[in-house]
């Protein structure tokens, strides 16, 4: 649901009592420093101030609505000294008081930056979708959405992840480069799940490390893994193996270089068995003659294709979206 705040509709004065004329009056999200959120000019909240509002020649605020909860604001004089700033500020509305109650505005449940799964494609009011394109104003070009309403988004990203890439390099601030119109690149999660970071605020738990995800468990948006794994050499297990020679044999020596029995050749080893070993004599005069121990590293070729073969989980396809 969408409300609003005592100030709309008001006229301001200075401290010597003259119409604040060409005052500022900003909005926040509610216990935050300088996270913008917008004001609307209708109750749908689908038509955007701009923040700050400008106040008219005589101080007078326009009508403005916001998203139900708690807000901060600040007033300013048209040189931007403060004559007003005021925290968890209550926007009365349907569900801030009165009768008649009223359903909470599922777009403002979640906060900047929040992710969610679901189960569609395209554009959702509120949310961009993290798949790695731009966000930025209006007229930034950005790819995935250039709005003003992504500014709240926008200033998270930049201090919550500052190897998000901002296309013509970042700058002061992260309100700099948005009023400059430069794209911010969003969080990458096409194809990917998600793990809890390997700290959390606590020590590192040893559960996801570079050497196995392949990037550090420990750095925020660290993307690793794949869905596919080929198997080298240094993947099989260490192994020694042996052989008895059979009986019957005759008294004579078997040379070999690379396999040893090939249907032809050796047919007393068994026709097509696939025994390696890299060089060496073995006499079979004596029934029950044991062939030297082909031991780790001396595997010449099994006949193996090196096709990868797939370590993902089964898992469902849907759209990660995130919080504006």
């Amino acid at each position: 649901m969408s409300g609003t705040i005592p100030l709309s509709m008001t006229q301001q004065f200075d401290e010597f009592g003259k119409p604040l004329s060409g005052g500022r009056l900003y909005f926040f999200v509610a216990g935050t420093v300088s996270t913008p959120q917008n004001p609307y000019q209708d109750t749908g909240l689908t038509l955007l101030h701009p923040n700050p509002i400008t106040l008219d020649a005589a101080g007078r605020v326009p009508q403005f609505f916001l998203a139900d909860g708690l807000i901060k604001i600040r007033l300013t004089d048209s040189v931007g000294a403060v004559q007003l700033t005021a925290d968890n500020v209550q926007v009365i509305g349907a569900s801030g008081g009165g009768g008649g109650g009223g359903a909470i505005d599922a777009t403002t449940v979640a906060q900047t930056g929040d992710l969610k799964p679901r189960y569609g494609i395209g554009s959702h009011t509120g949310w961009v979708r993290a798949n790695g394109r731009t966000i930025g104003s209006s007229v930034s070009g950005a790819s995935e959405r250039a709005n003003a309403d992504t500014q709240a988004l926008y200033q998270y990203l930049w201090g919550a992840d500052t190897s998000l890439v901002v296309i013509g390099g970042r700058g002061a601030s992260a309100l700099a480069d948005f009023t400059a119109n430069k794209e911010l690149t969003l969080p990458d999660i096409r194809g990917r799940g998600f793990y809890g970071l390997d700290d959390m605020g606590n020590t590192p738990a040893g559960r996801l490390t570079a050497a196995y995800f392949g990037a550090a468990g420990t750095t925020l948006g660290a993307a690793g893994g794949d869905e596919k794994l080929t198997l080298l050499q240094a993947h099989l297990p260490n192994v020694t193996l042996s052989m008895t020679i059979p009986s019957g044999q005759g008294s004579h020596a078997h040379g070999f270089s690379d396999w040893v029995g090939n249907g032809s050749n050796d047919s007393s080893f068994g026709g097509s068995s696939s025994i390696i070993r890299s060089g060496g004599e073995v006499g079979d005069a004596t029934a029950g003659a044991v062939l030297p121990q082909i031991g780790p590293g001396n595997w010449v070729s099994l006949g193996g294709s090196n096709t990868p073969h797939s370590i993902a989980s089964s898992g469902i396809a849907v759209s990660i979206y995130i919080k504006l």
